[in-house]
């Protein structure tokens, strides 16, 4: 089986779940939200969880008291959001949108867009829509937190392939890089119980410098980039993009 339509296609997250969304992922968001000075928010601030998945810091937000809002694309990954929000005893907005066209002009305190979930549309004015539609839904004051692989981590990580081990599935990831280092094609290939099922995704990778251009040109003041969530610099000991901004 193969998976071509990349973010889009809903069996794509449904097949490679396990792998993209692992209990251990869960339980990080968890300890980012109790540790790191850039999610630290006010008292019942009203969240707009871009992006959402299956709801790795929707549903611990939600927990903390905070006014969440999940907006994601793909039914399937809303489904186990809601699940998981119900399992919790929490409550959650699910709206199923897209990125680029969500609409809530100045209705949140604050917007996320966590683990790498910008970049994925082919045309590049795609992704700078979903940037001012960010924008938009901050009221002004409200900060937007963006995290990924910024493009300087990503080149020394790029080769060999990666091979992960789940139980006695084998996901094996080969990066190769597009365009002169605009974009990065993953090819993963998951071998399952004697099936095998492959997927590609292409997305666009950002240096510091473009994604602060982009956050910029979409109408964000006091941008900032950070090398991981504890706010170390973002230089050669970053562990990621992490990019925060202010709608003046």
């Amino acid at each position: 089986m193969t998976h071509t339509g990349g973010f889009q296609d809903d069996d794509f997250w449904t097949e490679f779940h396990d792998f993209l969304f692992s209990e251990q992922r869960h339980a990080q968001a968890e300890q980012l939200l109790d540790t790191s000075p850039l999610l630290s928010f006010p008292a019942g601030a009203r969240v707009l969880d871009l992006c959402c998945g299956p709801g790795v810091f929707t549903v611990p937000l939600a927990r903390r008291g905070f006014d969440v809002t999940g907006v994601d694309l793909s039914p399937a990954m809303l489904e186990r959001a809601r699940k998981r929000t119900a399992d919790a005893g929490a409550e959650v907005t699910y709206v199923r949108a897209d990125a680029r066209a969500y609409e809530a002009p100045g209705s949140f305190d604050v917007v996320l867009n966590m683990f790498t979930s910008f970049g994925y549309f082919e045309d590049p004015a795609d992704n700078a829509r979903v940037l001012r539609a960010m924008y938009t839904a901050l009221r002004p004051g409200g900060t937007l937190v963006l995290d990924l692989a910024g493009k300087e981590l990503l080149a020394g990580r790029v080769t060999p392939p990666k091979v992960v081990r789940r139980g006695d599935d084998v996901l094996v990831q080969t990066d190769t890089v597009l365009d002169d280092w605009a974009r990065l094609r993953s090819d993963w290939v998951l071998v399952r119980g004697g099936r095998v099922t492959r997927a590609t995704l292409v997305w666009f990778v950002y240096s510091a410098v473009e994604l602060r251009r982009m956050a910029q040109e979409a109408g964000f003041g006091r941008v900032e980039v950070f090398g991981g969530f504890d706010g170390r610099p973002y230089d050669e000991n970053a562990e990621r993009l992490v990019l925060r901004a202010v709608r003046e």
